[in-house]
């Protein structure tokens, strides 16, 4: 069997499946946690309201409004309303589509469920934090790592925008409600291996894996649910969902790991500093330039070793 001149339809199916079918033989091997230790979080995919309150809300509220801009994304990819958009229409609608996100620490901190962010000041608020790294690092992502899909996958805008660093500034919005989450959503998988087996290589073989399909299935969930977007496009349109999917799941392989550990000991009740990490909005920003800066490194690596001139800054 010819790989190549398969169909991207076999190919993916290939592709998925094996990693599935690995997913759950790694599963069936690992040794369950005993629960009800009212010490530690029983299997969850979500924070413990108890032990971890700040994350708990900022998850919940993030889970809570996704369907909202899912549903009103798709809408207008669905029903083709983009047609009628100008650059100004796109920047609008995105921003306000990232608002709800960007604007919760601030008048809402509670979110809807007594967050201890409520009583903190702003600059404290894990939700607040939490916004700024990801916010950073869509920044980083959209100014930097797009140049990298322009050059290697040849991929290209040709929506009316207004343009920053060649990029439309409506993806700076966008990205950072699809990231938000994206890595809420990676936090839920990732916290479901660790509160449900023991730890051990078993663990860490599974967790690892996970990032990697994970990051994979993202990737290529976001390249397959906008396929139908007409000013977004690849030179091969094949290729993008499956060579595209592994280049664009390298950012998640970094920031997935790395944002499900941001910010751990929020509401730690421990005073020492040697037990208790505390994270300002300053540690959050740089924290997230450097996850930002080992994966455009790591971007950098494939460009290399493809062999591709990489072009910053200009139409593709």
């Amino acid at each position: 069997m010819d790989w190549e001149n398969l169909g991207v339809e076999i190919k993916m199916t290939a592709i998925l499946g094996t990693m599935v079918a690995m997913i759950a033989g790694l599963v069936s091997i690992q040794t369950p946690i005993p629960q009800n230790d009212k010490n530690t979080q029983n299997s969850s995919f979500l924070p413990c309201p108890k032990l971890q309150p700040s994350k708990y809300a900022y998850e919940k509220f993030s889970i809570v409004y996704a369907p909202f801009w899912i549903l009103m994304f798709g809408s207008v990819v669905v029903f083709e309303l983009y047609e009628d958009f100008t650059a100004t229409t796109y920047n609008v609608f995105t921003l306000c589509l990232a608002l709800p996100y960007i604007l919760q620490p601030f008048l809402l901190p509670s979110a809807f469920d007594q967050s201890p962010d409520a009583s903190r000041p702003l600059m404290e608020r894990y939700s607040f934090k939490a916004n700024v790294w990801l916010a950073t690092y869509s920044f980083i992502g959209n100014y930097w790592y797009t140049h990298y899909f322009y050059s290697v996958l040849k991929a290209s805008y040709t929506c009316p925008a207004t343009r920053f660093n060649n990029v439309p500034l409506c993806m700076y919005f966008a990205t950072h409600f699809y990231f938000s989450f994206y890595h809420v959503f990676s936090n839920a998988v990732l916290r479901k291996i660790v509160t449900t087996y023991k730890g051990g290589a078993l663990r860490m073989t599974l967790y690892v894996s996970v990032i990697f399909v994970l990051s994979y299935f993202t990737a290529f969930m976001e390249t397959l649910t906008i396929s139908s977007f007409p000013y977004y496009t690849f030179e091969d349109r094949n290729m993008a969902y499956t060579v595209g999917s592994a280049f664009y799941g390298i950012y998640f392989l970094v920031s997935f790991p790395a944002f499900f550990a941001f910010d751990d000991d929020i509401d730690s009740k421990e005073t020492s500093a040697t037990k208790r990490r505390i994270v300002t909005v300053w540690d959050s920003f740089v924290s997230s330039c450097g996850y930002g800066m080992m994966i455009l490194t790591l971007l950098d690596f494939v460009r290399l070793n493809l062999g591709v001139p990489l072009i910053v800054g200009e139409m593709p």
